[in-house]
Order: C-alpha cells, then sequence, then structure tokens
C-alpha cells in the first residue's frame, strides 16, 4: 500500500509487521472497490425519484439559512377568503343591538352598511334512498303475470352512478384502499358498504369507462409528439411495468407485463411517425424520431462532476456549464420571451460545445466516459430534435409528472391483484390525467359514464381538438 497509511499509529504500534500488511491490503482493496462503485445514486445525479431519499439525508444547503422567522413577514399582503354574495347564502341572520353599550338606552332601526361575516359549515349528510315499487299483475284473458320494468338509467343493484363514481374517486384519485373507503362511505355518508361493493363498484366504473379509454388507445399512433416513461409495479405478486403516454390533450396509462419494446409496437404500431420524449432506454430505439431528455443528462453530468476521477469530474463540469445555458434559453422560450428560431439561433454554439466534449470523452481513453460518450455522439441528433419541432419540449418531464400519482398509488397499495384491477388502475388513471389536462371536474366525468353505462349508451368522448 503506497502513500500515508490509514491505520491510526496507536494501532499500528500494536501489530506485527504482518498483521499491519494484511490490514493495509484490505484497506486498498476497499478503496478499489469504492473507486468501481463511483459515487453514491441520489436523486442529483441519477433517475432515482426524489421520494427514494429519506428528507434528512438530503444534500446540505449551499447557501446560509435565512435568519427570518416561519410565517408571515411584517408588511406581507394579506390573504384571506373573500365573502361571497349574499343571495348565495343559504340563511342571512339580521343582529340588532338592543341597547346602548355605555348608558343601556334602547336603539332603534338599521345599520345602512351593517358588518357581514360569513361562516362555512357542511350539511347534513345522508344518503339519497328512492324506492320503485314494481307491481306484478295477472292479465284477466290469459293469466299470465307481468312485472313493471324498471325505469330507463335505474340500476339493477343498489347503487346509483353518483356512489359508484364518489367509490371510485375515492380509491383511484385520493388514494384509499377498498377497506378505507368502505369505512369512509359508513362513517360520514351513512351509506351502508362493504369491501365486496366497493370491489363491484370498481367493476362497474371500469366497464362504463373503458370506451372512453379504448377510443384514446386508437387515437394514441396518430399523434405528433407523445412524452413516454415507464415504472415497475406488481400484479398478484409478479414484476409488471406501468407505461404512461402524454399526448397534447391527453394521457394514456396501460399496464403490461413486459417492459420490451413489443408494448410500443402493440401500441403505437410498427408506422408511428411521431416524435417520442424520452429517457434513453433502449427500447424506444426502434421509434427512430425520440428527444432525449436533457433532465435525465444533467443528472448524468452531475455524476461525473460526483466522481473521484480527476478526468471524469472535470469533463462533468465542462459538460455543466452548456446544459445550464440550455435550460436557461429554453425557459426563455417557453414563457414565450423568445421564439423557437430564436432559441435555435442561441443554442448552435451550446450544441457545438457539447458535441465537442462528447468526442473529448469518446477519445479520452477513459472507460467511465467512453461508453457513455460514444452513445450520446452517435445519436447526437436525438438531443436536439426539440429545435426544429413545435411541441417538442427538450425534457420528458410531462411524463414524468403523470406517473407520480401512479407511484405514490403503487407504494400504498403494493400494486394489484388481478387482471381486473390492472384494468381499473390504468382505465382511472387516464382518466384522471386527462381530465386534469382538459380543465374538465372529474367527478361529474365519472358519474356522466356511469350513468351513460346504466342506459346504455355511449360513455362521454375524451377526445378534444388540441
Amino acid at each position: 500500500m503506497t502513500g500515508k497509511s490509514k491505520i491510526p499509529p496507536e494501532l499500528a504500534a500494536q501489530m506485527t509487521p504482518e498483521v499491519r500488511a494484511f490490514v493495509e491490503s484490505l484497506l486498498l482493496r476497499i478503496a478499489e472497490l469504492e473507486e468501481a462503485l463511483g459515487p453514491p445514486k441520489t436523486p442529483r445525479n441519477s433517475s432515482l425519484p426524489p421520494g427514494s431519499q429519506h428528507p434528512h439525508a438530503k444534500t446540505p444547503r449551499k447557501s446560509a439559512r435565512s435568519k427570518r422567522k416561519r410565517g408571515g413577514q411584517p408588511g406581507h399582503k394579506k390573504h384571506e377568503r373573500s365573502l361571497v354574495p349574499t343571495e348565495e347564502c343559504q340563511e342571512v341572520v339580521t343582529l340588532l343591538p338592543k341597547t346602548c353599550r355605555r348608558c343601556d338606552t334602547p336603539l332603534t332601526g338599521e345599520d345602512s352598511d351593517p358588518l357581514r361575516h360569513q361562516v362555512w359549515e357542511l350539511p347534513e349528510i345522508r344518503p339519497m334512498i328512492t324506492e320503485y315499487r314494481r307491481h306484478r299483475l295477472a292479465c284477466p284473458c290469459c293469466g299470465e303475470s307481468t312485472c313493471a320494468p324498471l325505469p330507463e338509467g335505474v340500476p339493477t343493484g343498489q347503487s346509483g352512478p353518483r356512489l359508484i363514481a364518489f367509490t371510485g374517486l375515492l380509491m383511484a384519485c385520493f388514494r384509499q384502499s377498498k377497506r378505507r373507503t368502505a369505512l369512509f362511505l359508513e362513517s360520514l355518508l351513512g351509506q351502508p358498504c362493504s369491501v365486496g361493493l366497493t370491489v363491484k363498484h370498481q367493476a362497474i366504473l371500469t366497464e362504463a369507462l373503458r370506451p372512453a379509454y379504448d377510443e384514446l388507445a386508437t387515437t394514441l399512433p396518430t399523434q405528433p409528439q407523445l412524452g413516454a416513461d415507464e415504472t415497475p409495479t406488481k400484479q398478484a405478486g409478479q414484476k409488471a411495468w406501468l407505461w404512461t403516454f402524454v399526448a397534447s390533450t391527453f394521457t394514456l396509462f396501460t399496464m403490461r407485463g413486459s417492459r420490451a419494446a413489443t408494448v410500443l409496437n402493440e401500441l403505437l404500431g410498427e408506422n408511428f411517425s411521431g416524435v417520442v420524449m424520452c429517457d434513453r432506454a433502449k427500447m424506444y430505439w426502434q421509434l427512430g424520431r425520440l428527444q432525449w431528455c436533457w433532465a435525465h443528462l444533467k443528472r448524468d453530468f452531475q455524476a461525473l462532476i460526483d466522481s473521484s476521477d480527476h478526468q471524469v469530474k472535470r469533463l462533468g463540469h465542462d459538460l455543466m456549464r452548456p446544459t445550464k445555458r440550455l435550460f436557461r434559453e429554453w425557459a426563455r422560450c417557453r414563457d414565450g420571451t423568445i421564439t423557437r428560431r430564436t432559441l435555435k439561433h442561441r443554442l448552435a454554439p451550446v450544441r457545438r460545445d457539447i458535441e465537442h466534449l462528447l468526442l473529448r470523452g469518446l477519445f479520452s481513453g477513459n472507460p467511465k466516459l467512453i461508453g457513455m460518450c460514444r452513445e450520446l455522439y452517435d445519436h447526437r441528433e436525438w438531443l436536439w430534435t426539440f429545435l426544429d419541432q413545435d411541441g417538442v419540449d427538450p425534457t420528458n418531464n410531462l411524463s414524468e409528472r403523470s406517473l407520480r400519482h401512479a407511484v405514490i398509488w403503487r407504494k400504498l397499495s403494493f400494486g394489484t391483484q388481478s387482471n381486473a384491477g390492472s384494468r381499473f388502475v390504468e382505465t382511472t388513471l387516464t382518466v384522471i390525467e386527462t381530465c386534469r389536462q382538459q380543465s374538465r371536474d372529474l367527478f361529474t366525468y365519472l358519474t356522466d359514464a356511469v350513468d351513460a353505462h346504466f342506459r346504455s349508451q355511449p360513455s362521454p368522448s375524451l377526445i378534444t381538438n388540441p
């Protein structure tokens, strides 16, 4: 072992030369293994999600913590709930003082501008129960008995469209378990419910929403640009993958047992001609027109900076500088300060610098740089697609953002237990994200879809013009 020994002097003095040599060889081996493993993976230098890191393990602040106290600062603008118009109140109570607060003289009249104080309260929640009394009458001619049918749209079960939609909303949007959903309905709404009933509601809601989901799946291959991403999950204890595809006006989720390129062929077809914004996973390469995510690249460059190899660290710093400039210029383009044509002109020197740096890493002779730099340089046109294609972002943040709700749900539920559960997940997640994109009221849409299902009518479409 060369250089200064890492064994404390007081311990080294107690060792024989043979033991000391053995310990130093172990320390050398540990140092070599740590070097091979590289810097620890964090959300800042890898694709690990932010939630994978404990809050107390975050990188220390670079700047000093502010000395200001928590909460609103002196002189800040007051924020308070504005009063609603009086005619929108369910009840107005007039309060008149009876006597003077100083001399007890009786008071009469009214204030032309009284102080208005409004109190918000929840109404008493009671389920609405409608009883249909179906009479069965016998024919006086032939004796055949006939029972009156239920009106159109009335379910054969005991749950109406709003109840089914609300049950699905609790499970899918608010990430409640079936048991807690049943407990909420019983304890707060006075609605008798069991875990089995929530499963029945789940099946009805999936069936009601599926036509709209299939319509989106049919439209997916025609989109000019898509953000794509995937995350692991489980079905019946087996590994599965939840894919997301974000178009300009809708988002589609699908759960598959594979992460292979065959899933893309099935969903997008072999003749898909749009641009896909994605990470550098190789199953996307077959699509041809890609935009690699610069947010992922920035984290990869940070990993180079965190390396103990000085050559790797230097290239990481050199790549990070033009990358930060790229994001600054893109922010100006996104907020409308500059046009995409101006963006392309301003990023021309950034493009040249980055490609020259990739060549430097490619011919550096350092095995830690050659592979990554070769992949990026050989496919460098996938780094700059956003400069020529309107609607294409330099990151796939939209698809990653769409997965956040699904990832939290997966962590709480540990996946699904059946094909029916997986269909419920992919269908409701699709509707939730699409309604958010289209600024639709989610509960209203779910209710309308279930009502249309009970009436044997087409479910409301989620296809809109961009």
